[in-house]
């Protein structure tokens, strides 16, 4: 267990209620599947915005051309280099639990919010593993139109999931047996 994880939720539990598992994600900058499609097109908006602005500038446009190209370059910034360190940041402030009664995740940023499921109404688990052993345990539906891409600034919802672990099939057996148990 990670004890600095189950400093920051033990004080979360209930009363009667056990530590069975803490953790975190994958700490540092994380390349995804989604970035094979991303970081070209992060390239190219960026590059094209940076295109207008400059032209705009040039040609001695008036001020709302450059403020409105102005919101598209930082778009770009954001899509080339921005979301990689505010995801890097979400997972850097995020905890992961399972007690016998539930399953926790604690985000510290940009908020502080705890995610509470019950293991007896979760119904909905699916695991994703890599050849390495890491992967991530997502808790509801998995199909989404985003397909998985993090908008950390945009407020997307996504299911709840324990995400970038390492050893991920073992914390999947730690839920199903706590699972079995709460029943």
């Amino acid at each position: 267990m990670d004890y600095e994880t189950t400093g920051k939720l033990q004080k979360e539990l209930s009363s009667g209620e056990s530590l069975l598992w803490s953790g975190r994600p994958q700490q540092g900058m994380v390349l995804r599947g989604s970035d094979a499609f991303l970081i070209p097109f992060s390239l190219l908006w960026g590059g094209f915005a940076l295109f207008w602005e400059f032209s705009a500038y040039r040609s001695g446009a008036p001020p709302f051309f450059l403020l409105f190209g102005g919101v598209f370059v930082v778009i770009g910034l954001y899509f080339i280099f921005g979301r990689f360190i505010a995801d890097s940041m979400i997972r850097g402030r995020t905890y992961y639990a399972v007690t016998n009664d539930r399953v926790l995740i604690l985000s510290e940023f940009p908020a502080r919010r705890l995610k509470s499921l019950n293991l007896r109404t979760l119904t909905d688990i699916t695991f994703t593993s890599k050849p390495n052993g890491t992967g991530t345990i997502t808790f509801g539906p998995t199909t989404s139109w985003m397909g998985g891409i993090s908008w950390p600034v945009a407020g997307f919802n996504q299911s709840p999931r324990f995400e970038l672990l390492e050893n991920v099939k073992s914390v999947y057996d730690i839920i199903r047996d706590a699972q079995k148990k709460a029943t």
